[in-house]
């Protein structure tokens, strides 16, 4: 038997790759390798994804690459992701934005002082208000001037506030209703984007893992290659059999190049979810992890989402404040109080200078405005009742992606352990065909499809395993926990 090749990176007891490969006799059919370049090919478009589609594929880069290769765990990823990435960003500008909406509708519920001076030249035409020589008797012509001028000046305090307003205070506790799921949606975002560099991580490690196993089918298709040239040369085989493992060695070597491009693919999506330069270098620190996960009921799934789901409490909360907006749609009939005055001192300069104060209370009554507040109402009633059709909605759609993500950690868990088995069956293969070949008792045909199969069964068992992980992340998603236990999740 030839030397030891070490294929498939997984990490975990239940997972076990095939130790070692015939250096000396393996052969991939054209066929197979024509299939696994394209399945290599579509798995890479699922990655290549931008912003534009969507932020949670984007990031806000502002480091240059560093020198050398960055070592980078799953962990690592997440940190980063958190801090970096585009819609956690845009989540939390929104939850800012709400916060301020907050504050502009808790304004007009507060007093208001402001404080006015002025100091004002006055000019009168006494004659043109009816004073004239000789109007008041016994007083000569010209004892007083007709034109005068008057230097006034003037400084006060003045105070504003809404004693009751029923409507006010309903739309500032909706506001504040918003500004609740505003944060519920950023930590809905904090999760979404754990799944998304999570799922990116394992992306990129299963397309390391199918680059490891296609370079080491090479390097035993090309071991096989030099064994069949000097057993031509010697006149023990056929040329067919050269042949056959000459265009065996070549398409592995595509399978390679399309492996390694869609490894590097896979790095450079991960770089812009988590804030890297696209240059950026990474050697990754992790490998796939599998380990069983703990089974969980249906009814068990549904409480722990209604409790921890971010999205959920989110529409609640937005349910929530559409009530608010109906009442206060409801309170715009009741009548407002409202309070105000001033207080300061007015003079003429250098002379003397007086107090001067208002109080006034004022009570509105909304009398002439019912095609108003019959529309207000209406609208809010329309938006509650929408709300509140897509809460329901959403516990419907709760409970669906709960039993979907059940039956995919089910699903994904048994074909890891079918495709474990079929890497153990082809290897067993693999070897006996190669000792039959080497024994001169057959030629390199069957390694040949041999070596076919267990390529086809590597490449099943990183791609089964990926989805496995994928399927756990997405049920920790699915209630509410990814964020925070998505180690537990995965196993590690």
């Amino acid at each position: 038997m030839g030397e030891g090749l070490d294929v498939c990176r997984f990490e975990g007891s239940a997972v076990t790759a095939p130790s070692r490969l015939v250096a000396q006799g393996r052969g991939t059919g054209v066929a197979l390798l024509a299939l696994s370049i394209l399945f290599a090919s579509a798995s890479a478009l699922s990655q290549n994804q931008s912003s534009a589609d969507s932020p949670y594929y984007g990031s806000v880069t502002n480091a240059a690459a560093t020198a050398g290769v960055m070592r980078l765990s799953l962990d690592d990823a997440i940190r980063m992701g958190l801090e970096k990435n585009l819609a956690l960003i845009l989540s939390r500008q929104n939850q800012g934005i709400a916060h301020a909406q907050t504050i502009q509708t808790l304004s007009p519920l507060l007093p208001t002082i402001t404080g006015t001076a002025s100091k004002a030249l006055h000019q009168y035409n006494l004659a043109a208000q009816g004073f004239k020589p000789g109007f008041i008797p016994g007083l000569p012509a010209g004892a007083f001037p007709l034109v005068v001028d008057v230097n006034v000046t003037n400084a006060q305090a003045n105070y504003s506030q809404t004693l009751f307003d029923a409507s006010q205070i309903a739309n500032y506790q909706s506001a504040r209703a918003g500004e609740q799921a505003a944060f519920y949606d950023a930590q809905s975002s904090r999760g979404l984007v754990v799944l998304t560099v999570g799922t990116t991580y394992l992306r990129a490690v299963a397309a390391a893992s199918e680059v490891e196993n296609a370079q080491a089918l090479m390097r035993t298709d090309e071991a096989l290659l030099k064994q069949a040239v000097e057993k031509h040369k010697a006149g023990v085989v056929a040329n067919l059999d050269e042949l056959r493992a000459r265009v065996a060695y070549q398409s592995q070597q595509q399978a390679v190049i399309s492996a390694e491009n869609n490894f590097e693919k896979a790095k450079i999506a991960l770089n812009r979810e988590i804030g890297l330069a696209a240059e950026q270098q990474l050697a990754l620190s992790d490998a796939a992890p599998f380990q069983d996960l703990t089974t969980i009921t249906v009814e068990d799934a549904r409480r722990q989402a209604y409790s921890n789901r971010q999205d959920y409490l989110s529409m609640q909360a937005q349910v929530k404040a559409a009530l608010l907006n109906r009442q206060a749609a409801k309170y715009e009939r009741l009548p407002t109080i409202t309070f105000g005055g001033n207080y300061g001192v007015t003079g003429v300069a250098n002379g003397i200078y007086h107090g001067t104060f208002a109080a006034v209370g004022t009570l509105n009554l909304p009398i002439f405005a019912e095609a108003r507040l019959r529309g207000d109402r209406s609208v809010a009633e329309a938006q509650l009742g929408r709300m509140m059709s897509q809460l329901a909605d959403m516990r419907s759609k709760i409970d669906a992606q709960l039993r979907y993500s059940l039956l995919d950690v089910q699903s994904s868990e048994a074909l890891v352990r079918v495709a474990q088995s079929n890497v153990e069956l082809a290897t067993k293969t693999l070897e006996q065909v190669t000792d039959r070949f080497q024994a001169g008792i057959d030629d390199n045909l069957p390694v040949v499809e041999a070596q076919g199969t267990i390529a086809s069964a590597q490449m099943q068992l990183v791609e089964s395993l990926f989805r496995y992980n994928q399927a756990k992340l997405g049920l920790a998603r699915n209630l509410g926990v990814v964020d925070s236990q998505y180690k537990v999740y995965l196993g590690r």
